[in-house]
């Protein structure tokens, strides 16, 4: 049975790259442990009895490794897992904190290495992967509540990811075109958070690329990427640009992402954030009341996702089902990614329009000579947790 389930695993998450790719840590305690409850594993003793004589039977309540002990320990065994592509800088942030060495093993695209235990920290984006670890649907693995996770935010090496951004000369060229299209997309995140399981489904009739109870998990998780913010704050001010989120993204790609071209090397290591986004552009948007931006430049557009339909992009799907593209003006053809497509490559040199990419993408991109803009910053806080079985990291 569980070779079966495996199957419909890796079938199922082959077509959720992480190119889209419950928090553990108990805020406010400084020693970051945790206790294992009676719903999750406990430790019972029984004392030998006599005949005649009362059973005395007690419970231990066993604590679980703190996250700096649960690092070192499976980065010591070689242990801790990651896609690669761009995921790894945010992993590698967390071994360095840990005094670890920033090797990781590499993660397939689905989770039986974490299933097997060959990757005893596995990262998963909480809005997929650890959806699947968790839940009991078709192709899941149904480890529900025995399973904790390390948080990127909480551990303060969070990198933001999923945004809108066109190239420089696009958005000068077309401004009333910009500000269209981010109040329309802005709108149409609003009406998918507010309602994440219509949302869920509209996705579905575009395409879905997982099953329509995984698309609602995965609703209801992009929902709080995008109205809370790394320090799990709640943003009403949907598409802002953080300073400090995006300072933080910044340093940590200087620091982690590898280029081998000396030029481009040296041109990342001097990187303003003048140098990867523009304000004024969202700013320009959400201070319009009626959506009245005048006649845009450009009035067919296209946007690149990252990958497969899939409420990762629900807001883009909710605007396009919902009239508002129309309502500003804008035709909007939103392509799917997958495979090899580069969104930063096909914005760069005009297939499409506007794209869907982490920053850190962005950011090496521009270090490489393409000129990308950020625009909009829908996704407040990163989605990437590693995730552990309790019983393995157990006192």
């Amino acid at each position: 049975m569980k070779d079966m389930r495996r199957c419909k695993a890796k079938k199922m998450v082959a077509i959720l790259m992480v190119a889209t790719l419950t928090m553990a840590s108990l805020a406010g305690c400084s020693s970051n442990k945790k206790e294992i409850t009676s719903n999750q594993t406990q430790e019972t003793t029984s004392t030998d009895t006599k005949a005649g004589e009362t059973a005395d039977t007690s419970t231990e309540v066993r604590a679980v490794m703190s996250n700096e002990e649960i690092v070192k320990l499976a980065a010591s065994e070689g242990k801790v897992g990651n896609w690669g592509l761009g995921n790894e800088y945010e992993i590698q942030a967390l071994l360095t904190k840990y005094g670890q060495p920033i090797t990781y093993l590499s993660q397939a695209f689905d989770m039986d290495g974490f299933d097997d235990d060959s990757i005893t920290l596995a990262s998963a984006m909480t809005y997929n992967e650890l959806g699947l670890v968790k839940n009991s649907y078709d192709g899941a693995y149904n480890y529900s509540d025995t399973v904790g996770t390390i948080d990127m935010n909480d551990e303060g090496v969070a990198m933001l990811e999923d945004n809108i951004f066109c190239t420089r000369a696009f958005a000068e060229q077309n401004p009333n075109t910009v500000k269209a299209f981010i109040y329309a997309s802005m709108k149409g995140w609003k009406y998918a958070c507010e309602n994440p399981e219509e949302a869920a489904e509209i996705v579905y009739k575009y395409g879905s690329s997982v099953s329509a109870e995984h698309q609602l998990y995965m609703a209801s998780e992009v929902k709080k990427l995008v109205e809370t913010d790394i320090n799990g704050n709640t943003v009403t001010e949907l598409g802002k640009m953080d300073e400090a989120a995006m300072s933080q993204t910044l340093e940590l790609a200087k620091k982690y992402i590898a280029l081998d071209d000396k030029a481009a090397a040296d041109k990342l290591s001097k990187l303003t954030l003048d140098d990867v986004r523009d304000t004024s552009y969202w700013e320009g948007a959400t201070a319009s009341t009626d959506g009245k931006f005048g006649t845009p430049e450009k009035a067919s557009v296209t946007i690149q996702l990252k990958w497969l339909p899939q409420a990762q992009f629900m807001g883009y799907y909710v605007a396009l089902e919902k009239g508002y593209y129309d309502e500003v003006g804008l035709e909007v053809n939103v392509v799917s990614g997958g495979g090899d497509i580069s969104e930063t490559t096909a914005v760069s040199n005009g297939t499409v329009d506007f794209g869907v990419t982490w920053l850190a993408n962005l950011i090496a991109a521009n270090s490489g000579g393409m000129d990308l803009l950020e625009i909009s910053q829908v996704y407040q806080r990163s989605g990437l947790v590693l995730v552990y079985k309790l019983d393995t990291f157990m006192k």
